[in-house]
């Protein structure tokens, strides 16, 4: 079985940089790397949401890395969830995602989709900020 990264992508320097260091971590293990782009539902307001531009954008700067990947957009109620139900649907060994400073309160009303991610894994954690 060939090592997974799970990347929690979205198309802005937070993906960006979660892009970058999701593909050094996948040179270095000999893994490909699943890029997960989840939106709540409100895809038509959700910046974090790529369109199909962003999407092939992405696949072009992948496919110069050499490095195995395949890229999922997906809809539901939960973006942590959608990406611990794909880190654990393809067994992964690691999950990059990008954190941002947050208020007290903005933790508090908002909640965390990366820290709901760091504690819910069954795999390590890298967490990068742009």
């Amino acid at each position: 079985m060939s090592a997974k990264i799970v990347v929690s992508w979205s198309p802005d320097d937070f993906g960006r940089t979660a892009i970058e260091h999701a593909v050094s971590e996948a040179r270095l293990r000999s893994a490909s790397l699943v890029v997960v782009n989840a939106t709540r539902g409100d895809s038509l307001v959700d910046d974090h949401y790529a369109r199909g531009s962003q999407v092939e954008d992405l696949r072009r700067v992948l496919t110069e890395t050499a490095v195995p990947f395949e890229i999922r957009q997906s809809m539901g109620s939960d973006i942590a969830d959608q990406v611990l139900d794909v880190a654990e649907e393809v067994a992964a060994t690691l999950i990059v995602v990008a954190v941002h400073r947050r208020s007290p309160v903005g933790k508090l009303i908002m909640g965390s989709v990366a820290q709901r991610v760091i504690l819910g894994a069954d795999c390590p954690v890298i967490a990068v900020k742009p």
